[in-house]
């Protein structure tokens, strides 16, 4: 049986090419392609090309050509419907299953697709081409949209009276027809009545480019009926798995890092219409984990931007809460608030698109401080309040899936929390503590100006300073240990000649610089575990072979991204070949 065309085109649209073959092959980017050495021959120069754009692989050297299919199957030595589960899964994707159930949901697939893409078709030629739908366009044209833009974003218009449901039903079953979502009966007139009727339609795309649902606006100033409506859900037709214009926007993720999430189809298309063509809307509802991951599988950057209003406002913090649980440590969420009563569509047509970017680049917060600012406005500066403050802080990072970013947020709350100073009649309850935050406080300025490299020398010297008279008989396993700071490197330098020339010495005789002495007792983390083990000699060279490991793995990882830099250049095969042996040093180490 074959895979239905739909479920194909998804996990490409899913997975770029650069993705699937950089798993196997170093990849390097150049103009729009990605070049490597070919997998299908042995070759000194890269003849290996990869263009996400147009979705496939081209080797040079052997004329190999082909997908993301044709690349498992030839590299992995894999059937089609094996490369299909392979891909499929990693795409996140359900595998497809084969059975009488799996072949009615692909025909009944196909009759909705059928039905949506001749309604979408027949409506946004009607408001083209309609005399009688010109108040329809001129509402359009008060909105700013364009021509470009009706027909870019496939916009209709369906007018009261509207029974396209007579065109169609002698097509497709009562059953396919009424599933789609389009039609409702009426029980009085016992009729079909069009759902979107006296309304103008956005088209809601599958990310593989077809209809599946509708949004719809109404155009009268004093109607009785909502603003906006959605499709409901359907078979095929889920709104927390769903993002409007992610079809198109997905295709600027090879060119651009971040997204914008807006709130409404009009918000996309004034957006699209002024050159920002990255952004998406949610469909009505709570921004969903599901949508994440979706955005997440195409851009690094996430950038909520909701109106600047009182709903826009609770709805980011839904989305903020919602949100933060997918967090990355690769992957980043920020939230843009517009000035009041301002949308996206109308601060981008009155200000343009430069200065809706600029304003983006100046005001967007990060997801966990906007979440701190909402709670700690919520919150007054006395001890109970802040328990409260904390508790929910810590339920907020408690959500998030993954353990780094869980660790690095729970952190960042609870630092932020102790700069507050609570009320108290009696101040001296809180000077100790306050004080003890001050000194704490002023230590991690004083780290931050310090790399990690130099706090890891501090703790390699801390060590050799302190077992001066136990280490010269391990001075092999330290020896040709590379530093990276002057200074460090200085004080490493006379140690080691000095244990060379069997030389018996104590700290103080060393020529060095006491306030650099002094710098490296203070910021050494080792010192104390040292403490704890101070008459285990066993322990201590231990340690020292543990911090050795690490400075040699950070010499490996510097000259790995030298080379690296090298090998964009010039593509040489020795430079890759040498790369390829400090990760396998990597590895070993």
């Amino acid at each position: 049986m074959k895979y239905p065309k739909e479920y194909l085109d998804e996990i490409k649209t899913r997975l770029k090419v650069s993705t699937v073959v950089s798993k196997s092959i170093n990849l390097k980017k150049r103009g729009k392609e990605f070049v490597g050495l070919s997998p299908f021959k042995t070759e000194k120069t890269p003849s290996f090309t990869v263009n996400d754009e147009k979705g496939f692989y081209h080797c040079f050297s052997t004329t190999e050509h082909g997908n993301i299919f044709d690349f498992i199957m030839k590299t992995q030595n894999l059937k089609f419907g094996e490369a299909v589960k392979y891909l499929a899964n990693l795409a996140g994707m359900q595998p497809y299953t084969f059975s009488k159930k799996d072949e009615e949901r692909e025909k009944q697939w196909n009759e909705y697709s059928e039905i949506f893409k001749m309604y979408v078709e027949f409506y946004h030629n009607e408001l083209l081409k309609n005399q009688d739908f010109n108040f329809a366009r001129e509402y359009l044209k008060k909105r700013k949209l364009s021509k470009e833009d009706v027909l870019n974003f496939k916009i209709g218009f369906v007018p009261f009276n509207a029974n396209f449901y007579e065109k169609i039903k002698s097509k497709f079953s009562e059953k396919n027809i009424t599933d789609s979502g389009l039609f409702y009966f009426d029980e009085k007139k016992k009729v079909y009545v069009e759902r979107f009727r006296d309304r103008i339609i956005f088209p809601i795309n599958s990310i593989t480019g077809h209809p599946i649902a509708l949004g719809g606006r109404t155009i009268k100033e004093n109607s009785y009926s909502a603003k906006y409506i959605n499709s409901p859900e359907t078979p095929f037709f889920k709104k927390g798995s769903n993002l409007y214009n992610l079809d198109y926007a997905r295709k600027f993720s090879n060119k651009i890092e971040y997204i914008y999430l807006v709130e409404g189809y009009m918000d996309v298309i004034g957006l699209s219409s002024q050159g920002v063509k990255n952004v998406v809307a949610n469909l009505g509802t709570s921004l969903t984990d599901k949508q994440i991951s979706i955005l997440n599988q195409f851009y690094d950057d996430l950038i909520i931007c909701y109106d600047g209003d009182e709903s826009g406002y609770k709805a980011a913090v839904r989305a903020a809460e919602n949100s933060i649980k997918e967090l990355k440590p690769e992957k980043q969420i920020s939230f843009l608030f517009l000035p009041d009563k301002e949308d996206p569509d109308s601060y981008v047509n009155k200000n343009g698109k430069n200065s809706f970017l600029n304003f983006s680049k100046e005001n967007k917060v990060s997801i966990h401080q906007f979440i701190y600012n909402h709670y700690k406005n919520d919150h007054s500066n006395t001890p109970s309040s802040l328990a409260i403050l904390e508790k929910k802080l810590r339920f907020v990072a408690n959500s998030i899936k993954d353990q780094f970013i869980k660790k690095y947020i729970l952190e960042f709350f609870l630092e932020k929390i102790s700069l507050f100073t609570p009320y108290s009649n009696n101040k001296k309850i809180f000077s100790n503590k306050a004080n003890t935050l001050k000194s704490t406080r002023k230590y991690f300025n004083e780290t931050k100006s310090l790399s990690p490299i130099e706090l890891k020398e501090f703790s390699f010297l801390y060590l050799l300073l302190n077992n001066l008279e136990i280490i010269k008989e391990y001075l092999h396993i330290f020896q040709n240990v590379k530093l990276f700071t002057n200074e460090n490197k200085q004080v490493f330098e006379l140690i080691i000649n000095k244990m060379k020339n069997s030389e018996k010495f104590s700290l103080g005789e060393l020529d060095v610089d006491k306030q650099l002495i002094d710098k490296i007792n203070k910021f050494s983390s080792i010192k104390h575990i040292l403490n704890k083990i101070q008459n285990n000699r066993e322990k201590k060279i231990e340690l020292l072979d543990e911090i050795v490991k690490d400075l040699k793995n950070y010499e490996l990882e510097f000259r790995i991204e030298e080379l690296e830099s090298k090998f964009s250049r010039d593509l040489s095969e020795s430079t890759f070949n040498e790369i390829r042996e400090l990760k396998k040093m990597q590895k070993i180490n």
